[in-house]
């Protein structure tokens, strides 16, 4: 009975070692962020603190599964600026992936990465680094990728023997001399940007065969097991650790329980969901396996990566021509829009290149490219979340309570803000750049109501629409038959279409009585010929006084821009200057009180004489 005791007492000792172990170990990471966030400048804020779940809340930190030591740190673009206090970030020695691009970090890099004997990714790019290349990221036998582009590097590349690594990239640094055999298997892009010696037999003729290849993930298996038969002693012992192991388990969930119950159950829990969205579902598996990194454009404020948007929360805002479109909720209460594109036919170099054309234009009408994501299996965009939703949802959406109300003053506002975002686009690239999808779900109001275009550019990218959707879209051009191949005249009859849409707050493609559906150009020239013009407007337009001979304007330019033959729309120059007008004779016009919904609307056939048709 006093040897089972003992053995009793034994393994309880072992068990309180483990538990306490495992919770000092998390509070010496948690003080090594600490400080290394005090040490070191910063322009940003960070969530960080005593009060609040290291685990659970603090920003660009991941736990392990068993929330007891730090495995991720994920800060890009948050303002850091200076070097990395020494004796800090050393000290989280359980970490699996540093990443610290896009920072103003300067001094030269950690000297000992041996104390991160399981770092598998290390993103040092995009700061101020100087000095050497230390050789002991040797010692990281479970590296995978390596980013150290975009510093001041200089000296030799040391002899970096790492068999795991699969990504690699020093490229825009002063680094001199040759390559290392050891990294001669990677692409000579790697290199480029530094003054080195590459004339040795770099792997110019293809990628780097890992780049459409499963990273490795962090090693956590077990030695591989000899086919030899185990001794009674080793077998013995194996089961006495299974059962510490097992009643250690038992031991821990049961003070998480009485921990929860001593604060009533509800402040701990995790955010994760029980189901996967759609969005992370679909994306997870393949993402996971293609550690490109999102590309964030200049003067973007966003800080996270891609395994922050895998655990985010996503619900589908709408589903359209080049893909669906998501709501993700990062967890330090960043919301943003995220694109997922579909069919896209084009390589990653011309990917790359009409993003990036399409990143560098800042304008207060155009709906902002944030950042892009590009692997074989996945092509994501980011873009600002719209709270309001876009023009169509406003326009179609649900009636009664939460509508929004769009009167006169606003539809002028989306009309004219929406034509100055194209014109603006249609000035892009030497005159090359075209939108090639203008329609009410791809625009939504800005801060000042006006309208504000999102998609800008995609149309080149994806695989043409076959003409029977392109009829049944409602937008497109007569003249239209392959969407790769659109033209700016093209983007003029959408946005004609759009200005009947504001009118009539009819959809594109409509059903009127029957089951017939109706072309909206058709069935608007149709009225207009009958001169019945006021039947074509919108009836909640018609209780604001005053408003229809500005009405009726919108309507010829409306009419003008779908001309069936291309030269004979005007551009969107032309375009933006007419609403103009028109918008300043709103601006000039006799106040009065809005009229009761039985006061008279605008005389039939009278206003239509001047009225442009095909």
């Amino acid at each position: 009975m006093s040897m089972k005791l003992s053995l009793f007492i034994f393994a309880f000792m072992i068990i309180g070692a483990m538990f306490f172990g495992a919770e000092a170990e998390l509070l010496e990471d948690e003080q090594a962020l600490l400080d290394f966030f005090h040490k070191i400048d910063h322009s940003k804020h960070l969530n960080w603190g005593y009060k609040t779940s290291l685990c659970k809340s603090w920003t660009g930190v991941t736990c392990d599964s068993h929330q007891s030591r730090v495995v991720g740190l994920r800060l890009p673009r948050a303002g850091l600026i200076g070097p990395i206090p020494s004796n800090t970030l050393s000290r989280l020695s359980a970490l699996q992936t540093l990443n610290l691009e896009s920072n103003s970090i300067t001094g030269p890099l950690p000297l000992d990465f041996s104390v991160w004997k399981n770092l598998t990714i290390a993103d040092f790019s995009n700061n101020s680094f100087i000095g050497s290349i230390p050789s002991s990221i040797s010692k990281l036998t479970h590296l995978n990728s390596l980013d150290l582009s975009n510093n001041s590097l200089s000296g030799e590349i040391p002899d970096l023997k790492v068999p795991s690594l699969k990504e690699l990239n020093l490229a825009n640094n002063n680094l001199s001399g040759i390559v290392p055999k050891s990294l001669q298997r990677f692409p000579s892009w790697v290199f480029s940007g530094n003054k080195l010696n590459l004339d040795l037999t770099l792997n110019h003729t293809s990628e780097y065969a890992s780049a459409n290849s499963p990273l490795q993930q962090p090693n956590n298996s077990h030695p591989t097991r000899k086919n030899k038969r185990l001794s009674e002693p080793a077998l013995l012992g194996i089961i006495i650790a299974v059962s510490l192991v097992g009643f250690a388990a038992i031991a821990s969930f049961a003070i998480v329980l009485c921990y929860k119950k001593g604060n009533g159950g509800g402040g701990g829990q995790s955010v994760m969901k029980s189901h996967k969205t759609e969005f992370s579902s679909k994306t997870e598996a393949s993402l996971s396996r293609d550690r490109n990194k999102i590309i964030f454009f200049e003067g973007c404020n966003l800080a996270f990566d891609l395994e922050d948007l895998l655990r985010a929360s996503a619900e589908v805002l709408g589903k359209g021509t080049f893909g669906t479109v998501y709501k993700a909720a990062i967890e330090d209460a960043t919301t943003v829009a995220v694109k997922r594109l579909k069919e896209v036919t084009v390589g990653k170099r011309e990917f790359e290149q009409q993003m990036e054309v399409v990143g560098r234009i800042r304008h207060d009408n155009l709906a902002a490219l944030r950042a892009y994501y590009y692997s074989k299996e996945e092509k994501l965009m980011v873009y600002d979340y719209y709270e309001q939703g876009s023009v169509s949802s406003m326009l179609h959406g649900k009636r009664g309570e939460g509508r929004v109300l769009l009167d006169w003053e606003s539809r002028l506002r989306i009309a004219m803000g929406t034509a100055r975002g194209i014109a603006h686009i249609h000035a892009q690239n030497g005159g090359k750049l075209i939108h090639g999808n203008i329609k009410s779900s791809n625009i939504f109001l800005n801060s000042q109501g006006y309208g504000c275009i999102s998609d800008t550019g995609l149309a080149t990218l994806i695989s043409p629409i076959p003409p029977a959707a392109l009829r049944a879209a409602g937008y497109r051009a007569p003249e239209v038959t392959d969407t790769r191949k659109a033209t700016v005249a093209a983007d003029v009859y959408s946005f004609g279409v759009l200005l009947l849409e504001l009118l009539t707050r009819r959809s594109p493609m409509h059903a009127t009585g029957g089951e017939e559906v109706v072309h909206l150009v058709r069935w608007v020239n149709s009225v207009v010929r009958e001169e019945w013009t006021a039947e074509v407007f919108d009836v909640e337009l018609l209780k604001y006084p005053n408003i229809e001979e500005e009405m009726v304007e919108m309507l010829q330019l409306g009419l003008a821009c779908v001309a069936r033959v291309p030269d004979k729309r005007p551009t969107m120059v032309e375009v933006v200057k007419v609403v103009e007008e028109i918008r300043l004779h709103s601006g000039n016009r006799p106040s009065s009180e809005s009229r009761s919904e039985g006061s008279s609307t605008p005389n039939r056939g009278h206003a239509s004489t001047s009225i442009i048709t095909e």
